[in-house]
Parts: C-alpha cells; structure tokens; sequence
C-alpha cells in the first residue's frame, strides 16, 4: 500500500495532543475511533495521562510500540511541527494536521507552513487547516469535527474532497438526512502536501466509490488536476465540482481562507469541461448530481416523461425541463394505449406529458404498471414521477413499488418530492431512486447525467515541424509585425502595404484596387481606432489628404506623431471574430469570440485551455465555434451564406500552436477581428497585436 492508501485505510492511528475529555475537541478523535469499531490499533499520546478512553497513553511518539500508519496532530501551530518530526523519524505514512495559523494567516504563517514541510521529509501530509478525513466504507474516523457526532454514516458511492473543513461536514450531515450514501470525504485545506488531484487520483483506484465530488476553492497544480480528472473521465468515474469565487468578493474570500492563488473563473470553466469534470452551479447541485450519477444509470437523449397524480408539480418539473433543452413529448400511441389500460375511469390525462394518471389514493400494481409502460416506450430516455401527498402518506409502498421497476431498464428515474416531505425523499433515495425536494433539482440532475454520458476526451494530432521564430524582436510588435508572425503559423492576413507618405498611401490604393482602409503602424498604441487612428472606404483620391489629417488627430489625442502607416484591402461579406489567448494561474488559454469594436461590450466568448503539449485540436477549435452565441452567424442565418467554419478551425489550431511554441516568451497575442469569410474563401488577419518578451 502507498502512503494515501494507508492515510485512507489505516492499521493503527497515533493522536497526539490527545485529550482525556472527550467534550473537548482534543478528546474527540480516540472517542470517535472507538465509537466507530475501529478494527486496528488506536495509541493515544499525552504525557500528563495514563489512559485515555480505556487505552494506554504515551508520553511521545518515540514511546509508541510500533509505528503508526497515519498520526492526527492536535497540537498548535507553534508546536505541531514538532510532532510532524517525530512521526516521520519513525517512519509513519502520513500525518494529519489539524491546526490553523498557516498560509492563510499570512507572512508569518508561510513561515510555519515551510517548517512544517520541512519537518515531514518524505512522509505525507494532510492540511494543515483540515477537519481530517472519514472512510465510510471502513467506519474509520480520522478527525476532530463535532459534525460528525452521528451515530451511523450513510454508506455509499460518492467520494467527497473539500478544501474547506467546513464544508465537508455540512455535506456529510446533508447527504446523512437525504438517504445519500458517501465512501469517503477528505478535507485537504491548505494543502502543504497531499491535495485534491492526489485524493482524486486515490478514490479513482477505490472500488467502493463511483462517483467523485469536489467544493473547490483553488486548484494549486493545474497539471496534475488535468492528468488526474482525465484518469477519472477514463474511468468512467464522473467528477462533479462546485467552485467558488464566482463573484470578486467569493475570489477574494478563498484566496484569504487557503492562501492560494485562484485562476479566472471562466479559465475553471474551460478546465472542466475539457477534463469532464461536471461544473455544479448551485451547492446543493453538489450532492444532487452526484446521487443521480451513482445510480449508475445513463441518460442517453434529452426526452423525459413525467409520471404525476398531481397537475401542478408535474408542471413545474416539466417547465424547469424545459427551460434547460430537455424535451417532454406526448406518449407515442402505443405507450398511451398500455397506459390507458391500467386505468378505469376517464380521470387519466394521457395523450400529453406530464402524464397524469390520477392514482386513486396511490394504488401500487397501477404505479407499477406505469413504470413498466414508461420505462420500455422508446420514446422517452428518462422518467421522472412526481410524489404528491398520497404518495408520502404511505412512502414505503410507493418507494418500493417504482425500485422494483427498476431492473426492468437502465434508464433514468428520479422523483420529485412535492409535499415537504424528507422522511420519504430520504426513503425513494436509499431504495436506487434519487428524489429532490425542487423541481430544478431534477433538471440539474438530469443535465449532469447527460453531460456525463457525452463527454468524449478531446482528440490529439500529430504536431507540424516547428516555425522558426528565431528573428523575432522583443516587445510590443507593430500591427505588419504581428501579422507576419501570424502568417508563418498558417493564419492568412488581409493584403496590406507599410507606406509612410501621402504618395506612397496613393500608391498603395492603386495597387489594392477598390476601397482601402489606412491605419496608424504604431507597436505602442494597440486600440488604433480610439485615438482616431483607423479610416475605412478610402479611393486613392481621398487617402493622401486623409493621411495628413490622421497623423494630426492622432498626435493631438496622444502627444506622439505618427510615422508609419498600413494600407489595407478592404474585407467585407464576412464575420468579425476575435481569436486570442489568455495567461492566468491555471495555464493558458485560447479565446476565441465575437470581434471588432463590440467584443468587449457583448462579451460572446469560449475558451480552451491549451495541453500540456502543442496545440488545439482540429474539433476542439469546432467545438469551440459552435459554443458562441453567435453561431447562428457562422452557419447561415435567415439566409446568409454560410461561412468558412472549416478556415477558421484551422485558424484556431494555427494560433493555438503559435501559442503554445513561443510559450513563456509570448506575452500577448490577438487577432481582431479576423474575418471568416463564406465557404471556400478562408479566413483574414485584418488586425493583430502581440507582446514578447
């Protein structure tokens, strides 16, 4: 076993700083050991006792009679280093420090943080600033949280890691009230050591967990995140995170509670979803889609029945369904003719969707006909039913009426608890069927189920020979250097002549034939058109006398005259775009978005983190086209032509790979806008900036 198998499953535990009192927070961890039947070796250590809790007490570490696995360090900051020490020296697997005052406190706290490090050696740490970690599977309680004072665990098969203590008991003590059984939770914190890429990589490896839930506040290692999200995707062991620091003030709360750096959030948003990791939007998500996850059912396409005795709940579960794309169609004739014959009567509603079939004050064999009916039409992936009051008057005969249904089918069930009923919403939940108490809940589920189901790892191509970039000046290009640059990587540019007199500017339009556009050449002033350094349409008549005036406006907006200009073809019958790249602590990324003077004010963008080698790949730069909003444009709209989508993914993988070969020494980079032009005719660079080192 390595050393976070043996910190998951360990054979004896040591807990220094261990109190007699098990009131005390210090007493908790040996109460909560032999509360929980734990099968190995439990060696208390305090030198001003003889026993604790019935067990001998030492007086240090040195004293214990074999080595433990793992030592939970109550001791203080000022102290706990030295505990850390003495369990390393006698070779313990790792060692988890409960105590507060590090990183997230500030200089000084860096400080016991480096010591505390350096004290461990090669033994592994967990936090410091952690509740510690509970294995449900094994009814192993390594922590000091008074939430965890309950009696049983619910057992399961979602794995929970927190960088928040916290946090990881209120998801425990929900997850124990909704019937939602948990493996293993893990507080890592501050993460000296071992951190949420670790334990991910460790519950991968676990037979006992199917599915894996993150609260993350920074992730510290974005390369070994990547490479251990991706094992889970392979795994098929669905990842579901939820982020904070959404907002300035929640970025700026997580970095003050961990001392860690935190990327943009939208740089989280392309992390994930190139990992598979399914983003969670609200918290209660967290535990929502992973119930729904651990079924192991999949959800293959977005129609969903929705099975009621109750109009208005039914409504409401459809109508959140389909504010989220899910579809709930009307049985198929030969489904509505199986459920019309369960039913006497004419109360039942089955020639549309929610599908009420009145259950007469909850008849078993009738619901379980439904079920059937439902489950084998092909014309429905998932099934929802709605529990109304008759149903939570006698929960266990609806419970078990829809879970022995479920064999039939590896579709999708869940069930909306109507009344306010948690007792019977805990009950459907332990029998297979995840119930929630809001209609969004469902849908959030759902939507989780199906991203899990179609999440396909992107694809890697063989790099092209490198570009030689030897030539290349230092600092902020001008826009013919910048373009040239792009130009070597494979993104064509509009035709364009560098000119520095009216003449020459004549010249040039002569030579571009048709309307030009002139612009200033200027390496330190990127936003040419704000200080009046940008005119369209010009004729060779007009752009000599049109020249003069620019250099004039620009000189008097910014102090500084001109000497360069750009003459331009003019491009027209294509869309704007905006192709980028952006650098924060999670890596780099590809930006790509609606262009021109607008791409700031309507803020249609998508991203993707680069690899850890090369460039995009042709259907990432696809995929990343048909994410925008303005999509439509691409492909068509009321009529337009369509336009060269397959150029401009070649756009994206050239700039992609350009990115990724300067690396470090790129500072800046951006095409706008780059006009994609109608099928067949490829793509333009009409304006670029770049920044080296």
């Amino acid at each position: 076993m390595n050393a976070i198998a043996r910190l998951l499953k360990p054979r004896s535990v040591a807990v220094i700083g261990a109190s007699a009192d098990p009131a005390k927070t210090a007493g908790r961890p040996v109460s909560y050991l032999l509360k929980h039947d734990f099968g190995g070796a439990i060696y208390p250590v305090n030198p001003k006792v003889p026993q604790i809790g019935g067990l001998a007490c030492y007086p240090d570490v040195a004293s214990l009679p074999e080595t433990p696995d793992v030592g939970i360090v109550l001791l203080g900051a000022e102290r706990a280093h030295l505990a850390v020490r003495e369990l390393a020296q006698r070779g313990a697997a790792a060692a988890i420090v409960l105590a507060s005052g590090y990183t997230e406190t500030g200089e000084q706290g860096a400080r016991r943080q480096q010591e505390l490090m350096e004290a461990a050696g090669a033994m592994r740490i967990l936090g410091p600033n952690t509740i510690g970690l509970v294995n449900l599977t094994d009814n192993i309680v390594l922590s000091a949280s008074g939430a965890l004072e309950m009696d049983d665990f619910p057992k399961g098969a979602i794995g929970v890691v927190s960088q928040s203590g916290g946090i990881l008991g209120s998801l425990l003590s929900r997850a124990a009230a909704r019937g939602i059984g948990l493996s293993k939770l893990v507080s890592t914190s501050n993460e000296v050591d071992l951190e949420l890429a670790d334990f991910i990589d460790a519950l991968v490896d676990d037979e006992a967990t199917r599915v894996i839930a993150l609260y993350v506040e920074a992730v510290r290692d974005p390369g070994k995140f990547r490479t251990a999200a991706l094992k889970a995707a392979r795994a098929g062991k669905p990842i579901v995170a939820f982020k904070i620091g959404r907002s300035e003030a929640g970025a700026k709360a997580a970095v003050s509670h961990t001392g860690a750096l935190a990327g943009t959030d939208r740089m989280y948003d392309a992390l994930f979803r190139q990992t598979g990791v399914i983003r969670a939007q609200s918290f209660s998500d967290l535990l929502d889609i992973p119930a729904a996850l651990a079924t192991g059912r999949r959800l293959r396409g977005h129609r969903v029945a929705v099975l009621t005795s109750t109009g208005g709940a039914g409504t409401l579960v459809s109508d959140s369904l389909g504010m989220s794309g899910f579809e709930t169609p009307a049985p198929d004739a030969e489904t509505a003719a199986a459920l019309r014959a369960l039913q006497t009567g004419d109360h039942a509603a089955l020639d549309r969707n929610p599908i009420d079939v009145t259950l007469a004050g909850l008849q078993p064999d009738l619901l379980r006909g439904a079920i059937k009916a439902l489950l084998a039409s092909p014309g429905y992936d998932a099934l929802a039913i709605i529990v109304g009051s008759s149903g939570v008057a006698m929960p266990e005969l609806m419970a078990h009426a829809i879970r022995d249904c479920l064999p039939l089918s590896d579709k999708p069930v869940i069930a909306y608890v109507s009344p306010h009923a948690p007792e019977a919403a805990s009950l459907l939940t332990r029998v297979g069927v995840p119930a929630f108490a809001a209609a969004e809940s469902c849908t959030a589920a759902l939507d989780g189920m199906l991203r899990a189901a179609r999440w396909s790892e992107p694809l890697t191509q063989e790099a092209p020979p490198s570009v030689s970039v030897d030539s290349l000046p230092s600092g902020s290009l001008d826009e013919a250097q910048a373009k040239q640059l792009f130009t070597r990587f494979g993104v064509r540019s509009a035709r364009e002549i560098v000119v520095r007199t009216p003449e020459e500017a004549r010249r040039a339009a002569q030579t571009l034939g048709g309307r030009v556009v002139l612009k200033i050449l200027s390496g330190e002033i990127t936003h040419k058109s704000d200080v009046g350094g940008v005119a369209i349409n010009l004729t060779p008549e007009l752009i000599g006398p049109r020249l003069g005036a620019m250099a004039d406006e620009v000189e008097t907006r910014t102090g500084v005259r001109p000497q360069g200009f750009l003459v331009q073809e003019m491009v027209s019958g294509g869309t704007e775009l905006i192709l980028g790249m952006h650098r924060d602590p999670l890596g780099t990324a590809i930006l790509l978005g609606m262009g021109g003077i607008t791409a700031e004010l309507f803020n249609d963008t998508t991203m993707r983190l680069l690899p850890l080698q090369g460039g995009l790949g042709r259907e990432e730069a696809l995929g990343m086209a048909r994410e925008l909003k303005t999509w439509p444009l691409l492909d068509g709209f009321r009529g337009r032509p369509k336009a060269d989508v397959d150029a401009l993914a070649e756009a994206i993988v050239a700039f992609s790979r350009m990115v990724a070969q300067l690396g470090d020494r790129l500072v800046e980079a951006e095409i706008n806008p780059v006009f994609v032009l109608p099928e067949g005719q490829g793509v333009r660079a009409a304006d670029g900036v770049v920044v080296l080192r």
